[in-house]
């Protein structure tokens, strides 16, 4: 079969949708509104701090492009997910499929190397207080959030081209989306080239997330030493954490989920370890940093009452 008639014509069935059919519209008005606030409370957390200029300072710039991490995630899933559960044919096509997997995957690696610049920033602002605005200027910070957005970007397109090239024998995704590692299972000729580059982002993530708690341990030991460090750290370093632990216990779900899933266990459970990640993180996360940061929630307030004062 030529690649390029395949990849035109060819669909998947996105068979994780079966388990929703008694529910569709229930399912369908809970998504619309999940959605409906992920993109509030993200989008207003983004104008907060890209309007107010005491805001834009390392931290908050970081905490500003988790939040746009978070619409372009969710921007790939919700849009599709909603019609489909409105829909009697629930089919992907092959270049759809693969635009939905680069979506994702890279939505999922973008929000670990951010919240692993977080974690450095944490740990030079308190670990290195004197020194924490020549290493963490604003130029440096700009090139190494773009470099946390370009990593990734750069590592799904290798992904892409090597899934691109597999012969595919079947059609069925177990999933409410599409992703790479399901298309994979599905080809029928050799896959050696993507277990490996698979297993090298693995490890680099495995990396990347070690250098967290490796930090929160820097960062407990100085906390301990002073009552003005204890809180700092549970002022700027306590929601950085329970955003990380939110975001790796969704991916581990997901990872596992996809791995070593269980046929005894139900559609339904699956489907909810399958999108967790995509529905918990971009909620709690800016409620989190909207809640805990004192400069974001003060300027919120203040926005909100500017706001009802001209209305």
């Amino acid at each position: 079969m030529n690649i390029l008639t395949f990849s035109k014509d060819f669909v998947f069935l996105l068979s994780g949708f079966n388990a929703t059919v008694n529910y569709r519209v229930t399912l369908f008005s809970l998504t619309l509104l999940s959605y409906c606030i992920i993109l509030v409370l993200n989008g207003s957390l983004i104008l907060t701090i890209i309007l107010d200029k005491s805001l834009q300072e390392p931290i908050y710039i970081c905490v500003c492009n988790l939040c746009i991490n978070e619409l372009y995630g969710t921007a790939g899933f919700y849009p599709k997910f909603a019609f489909d559960l409105l829909s009697d044919v629930h089919v992907i096509s092959y270049v759809g499929c693969l635009l939905q997997s680069y979506v994702i995957y890279s939505y999922t690696m973008v929000h670990y190397l951010v919240l692993a610049l977080m974690a450095y920033d944490r740990y030079v602002a308190i670990c290195r207080p004197l020194k924490y605005h020549s290493v963490m200027s604003v130029r440096r910070t700009a090139v190494l959030v773009v470099l946390s957005w370009l990593v990734p970007l750069c590592f799904m397109i290798v992904a892409l081209i090597l899934t691109s090239t597999l012969k595919i024998c079947g059609s069925h995704i177990e999933k409410l989306y599409c992703e790479i590692w399901a298309v994979v299972k599905l080809a029928c000729g050799s896959t050696k080239a993507n277990d490996v580059y698979g297993l090298f982002l693995i490890c680099f993530y495995i990396v990347v997330n070690l250098s967290i708690p490796a930090s929160y341990l820097q960062l407990v030991k100085s906390a301990l030493k002073s009552r003005r460090s204890r809180r700092k750290f549970t002022q700027t370093c306590l929601p950085h954490l329970l955003c990380f632990l939110n975001v790796l216990v969704a991916g581990l779900f997901d990872v596992m989920y996809s791995r070593y899933g269980s046929a005894s266990v139900s559609q339904s459970v699956k489907n909810f370890m399958a999108i967790q990640f995509l529905l918990i993180p971009p909620i709690l996360n800016p409620i989190i940093y909207g809640l805990i940061l004192t400069k974001i929630r003060s300027r919120m307030k203040s926005l909100c009452i500017i706001t009802s004062q001209e209305t």
